[in-house]
């Protein structure tokens, strides 16, 4: 007989959402930068937080059981510090921060994920615009330091796939390249510093070219990569050898994929490539859980936008008149799927 199935895998997912929240609201108390490099009781961490005497055993030691913090010694004299990942991830301090993408999932996304039953019955967003507010994204672009702010925060997920894209893809027989919806210019300053031969234009709205313009002059890139204005779906895409687009095709339906698509193709010379940059999901949709949930964010998100496979990739760039596909694996759950024209 077939040893008896357990039930813990699945009161483990069940009750994922307290170990989410309890990381969740640890990055918004700002706990790993308040720890920095030192070490501190639990009365003394909980007394810089402003934290009730109740719950702070419970709080940080649930941290260490779930190995985001470490502790050195039993009880309450023991001494909590951050671990090596939690140090180079979590704390403010470190070029490595991805706590923006946290703070974001924990004010916007954590509640509206509460109506995920609500979105699958009716297709339609579940965040702010379902409340009768402005999307995010409309204030954000009216608020230049706090567009600046957002996007600085959101870099630190966005860098990892960004440098294991400029690590692996050959960019070396290549002099132009244009990313399209480049934001602070990320991506382009990580390539330009791999390539020293290569030219780059960060293309994205007007409202973000001062923030690009700052972010790559502080990185003394400026006389490397250009900074380019536009809607992505009404203005004709920077002509480039190389046209990326890091995140943006799953923000969209099908027929504006298809539409960004073809205006990379347009963009184009012969044997030039188009890159997107996405949590793709596997093709036989079995694997990438990562990918599978990010496509379910943007229904949650904007309804109609979806995140695809490798092969639904190959199948649009094919339409659009693109050669050779292929994908390749970056980080984690992200890979870059390459269409040759």
């Amino acid at each position: 007989m077939p040893p008896e199935a357990s039930h813990l895998p699945i009161l483990q997912t069940a009750f994922g959402f307290w170990s989410s929240k309890v990381l969740l609201t640890a990055v918004q108390f700002d706990v790993f930068s308040h720890l920095g490099d030192s070490a501190l009781s639990g009365e003394e961490l909980g007394r810089r937080l402003s934290l009730h005497p109740r719950g702070i055993w419970d709080f940080f030691d649930a941290l260490v059981a779930m190995g985001i913090l470490a502790r050195d010694g039993e009880g309450k004299s023991g001494l909590y510090r951050n671990t090596p990942a939690s140090a180079r991830y979590l704390d403010r301090k470190s070029d490595r921060y991805v706590g923006g993408i946290l703070i974001m999932l924990n004010e916007r996304l954590y509640r509206y994920w509460g109506d995920l039953p609500e979105a699958l019955r009716t297709g339609q967003p579940q965040n702010e615009i379902k409340h009768s507010l402005k999307p995010m994204f409309e204030e954000l672009y009216k608020d230049l330091p706090r567009l600046e702010q957002f996007m600085g925060a959101m870099t630190g997920l966005s860098r990892l796939n960004f440098e294991a894209f400029a690590e692996k893809f050959d960019l070396s027989q290549r002099s132009t390249l244009c990313d399209v919806g480049g934001a602070t210019g990320l991506l382009s300053i990580l390539v330009a510093r791999k390539n020293p031969d290569l030219k780059c234009i960060s293309f994205d709205l007007p409202a973000v070219a001062p923030v690009a313009k700052k972010t790559i002059e502080a990185a003394g890139l400026s006389s490397r990569i250009s900074v380019a204005s536009g809607d992505f779906f009404a203005d004709p895409l920077p002509k480039a050898e190389v046209i990326t687009m890091g995140m943006i095709l799953h923000d969209w339906n099908l027929e504006k994929k298809k539409k960004l698509i073809r205006a990379a193709y347009d963009a184009l010379p012969e044997g030039g490539a188009f890159v997107a940059i996405e949590n793709l999901i596997d093709d036989a949709r079995r694997e990438n859980l990562f990918g599978l949930l990010m496509s379910l964010n943007m229904l949650i998100e904007f309804g109609d936008a979806f995140d695809f496979t490798g092969a639904d990739f190959r199948a649009w760039c094919t339409e659009a008149g693109f050669g050779r596909v292929e994908v390749m694996h970056l980080e984690g759950p992200c890979s870059a799927a390459v269409a040759y024209k």
